[in-house]
């Protein structure tokens, strides 16, 4: 391709020119027509133009307990915003424009704006603080950020040359520019595999990961899970807790109602009592949460009326038996598990109540094949434990990452980092993890990531962090701590920690408990033992 073809589709080519070498690039699997995407293809165009075309305009697409957008209001607001993307912000395609906000219909504008424009979006969660963001703003070299202004003071102490331009909204300046703009657009003319968004994750080394995904994986993952195990129409109404900035929050909350037509009830603070009162005033019919939320609201499930509920899914980390049981005794309803990472972007393992296991994650869907390796890439019997691995219509793809990437692609398939059992009859079974990732009320949390903030207070000299079980959020993050001065260990000063903590990170991530000790375990070479703290 010569250079000048090249910059029509890529005028900011770092997110295309990082991506991994093919020889390093899973292999995919598009074996059914409805995988088969065309050549040039824009996401938003079938997510959101296609309703409008398609003379459903009028149909409800996004609900708050204060608000209704119609498919036609998102559809001009997205328009606007694209808009001011390009002619007072001068976004040029390519460009990373990172989103910073709670779950609510402007993120969403936002979100499908950026795509229109030709961008490439990086949603963040709301509890990131600014050293975190600027981490990822420095990682992706993002230079856009559209952000709520209820959110806008840690963005404020960001501090990265990347960064260009900040625009808030909530009565604030993108709202203002938005006014004047025309309500029509004429999409940016991207191709398949032309990259819509970037999804950071934690892992056990101190820089996050980015993982990429193309516009055609987008529509792929909502022909996948879906299908398989919601069987959504245009009447079904979404509803949950994930972030959107969190791929499972993305798809159960934008990406799959809106493939099929149907509304999303978005809530800024999801908590239990908010869920539940949704879901019996809005007659809500689909519920994404993960397995810490699953637990709390079986405790409140009587005091609501949930008999508009027809699909409970859960994700982000495995979903305990007795959690299952105690919903289904209370309520009759099956919660659908499933296991996803955002290398794939969505859920690839999965059930639906026609064909689910108690206790089981699942089998691999529509569009996946998986099986369990031992450490040489040999299929291990079925029962034993081994490494899951996975190919299908998505797949890992670490921008600038070549040593991670593999780690993660090995033979075109995608190894996981679970360790994994299949039984008989095909079922995968959640073992363990196989690495230090610390799955906590379904945020993942890397154990290096939280070191690496400790050993900035000025008491720590060295410390180690591992994950613990936990019945109420499956794992808390625990830290052994060695002190400059040892005499200081207290209850005061482990408090004294965790409130510092939560002031210079994201609060999900504090060590709940603290183990003040003489030394760490290690060996000869001086690495840490964490198997010998768990």
């Amino acid at each position: 391709m010569r250079l000048c073809e090249k910059m029509k589709y890529f005028e900011d080519n770092f997110a295309h020119d990082h991506l991994p070498a093919p020889e390093l690039q899973p292999e995919y699997i598009f074996n059914l027509p409805e995988f088969q995407q065309p050549k040039m293809l824009n996401c938003v165009e079938r997510l959101l133009d296609h309703h409008i075309k398609t003379g459903h305009g009028n149909s409800i697409c996004l609900r708050t307990f204060d608000s209704v957008w119609t498919y036609q209001e998102l559809y001009e607001k997205a328009n606007q915003i694209a808009h001011v993307l390009i002619e007072d912000l001068h976004l040029k395609s390519g460009n990373r424009v990172l989103i910073r906000s709670a779950n609510n219909p402007m993120m969403v504008a936002c979100w499908f704006a950026i795509l229109k424009a030709g961008g490439i979006v990086v949603a963040t969660m709301p509890l990131l603080r600014s050293k975190e963001l600027t981490t990822i703003i420095d990682c992706a070299e993002i230079s856009h950020a559209l952000c709520d202004s209820e959110l806008s003071e840690e963005m404020n102490l960001v501090q990265s040359d990347f960064l260009m331009e900040v625009c808030c909204y909530r009565n604030a300046t993108l709202e203002k520019l938005m006014q004047s703009k025309p309500k029509t657009f004429t999409n940016y003319h991207s191709k398949s595999d032309s990259i819509a968004l970037i999804g950071f994750t934690s892992g056990t080394t101190g820089l996050p990961k980015m993982t990429s995904h193309f516009h055609a994986d987008i529509l792929n993952i909502c022909e996948a899970f879906p299908p398989y195990s919601l069987q959504p129409t245009a009447d079904d109404i979404f509803i949950g807790s994930p972030p959107i900035g969190f791929t499972f929050g993305l798809g159960g909350l934008v990406l799959f109602p809106m493939y099929f037509g149907a509304a999303t009830f978005l809530i800024e603070k999801p908590s239990p009592d908010a869920l539940l009162q949704a879901i019996q005033d809005y007659k809500i019919t689909i519920c994404f949460t993960a397995p810490t939320a699953w637990r709390v609201i079986t405790t409140k499930v009587h005091e609501f009326d949930i008999s508009s509920l027809r699909k409970c899914v859960s994700a982000g980390e495995t979903l305990p038996l007795k959690v299952w049981q105690d919903w289904y005794d209370a309520t009759g309803l099956k919660i659908i598990d499933g296991i996803g990472a955002t290398e794939m972007l969505h859920i690839f393992i999965s059930s639906d109540e026609s064909n689910m296991k108690p206790g089981a994650t699942g089998i691999a869907i529509k569009g996946y094949e998986a099986k369990i390796i031992d450490e040489s890439g040999n299929e291990v019997p079925r029962n034993e434990p081994g490494r899951l691995t996975v190919r299908g219509v998505t797949g890992c793809k670490y921008l600038n990452r070549p040593d991670k990437q593999e780690e993660y692609v090995q033979n075109g398939w995608n190894i996981t980092g679970d360790i994994f059992k299949q039984d008989e009859e095909g079922y995968f079974w959640f073992v363990a993890r196989g690495d230090d990732m610390i799955i906590s009320s379904g945020y993942n949390i890397g154990a290096v990531e939280v070191e690496s903030v400790l050993l900035t207070h000025d008491e720590i000299l060295e410390c180690a962090v591992v994950g613990l079980p936990d019945s109420e959020r499956g794992m808390v993050v625990c830290a052994h701590i060695v002190l400059k001065e040892k005499s200081k260990a207290s209850e005061d000063l482990t408090k004294a920690i965790q409130l510092w903590f939560k002031e210079v990170a994201a609060p999900y991530k504090y060590p709940r408990k603290i183990h003040f000790v003489e030394e760490l375990p290690k060996t000869e070479t001086g690495k840490i033992q964490r198997f010998k703290l768990k």
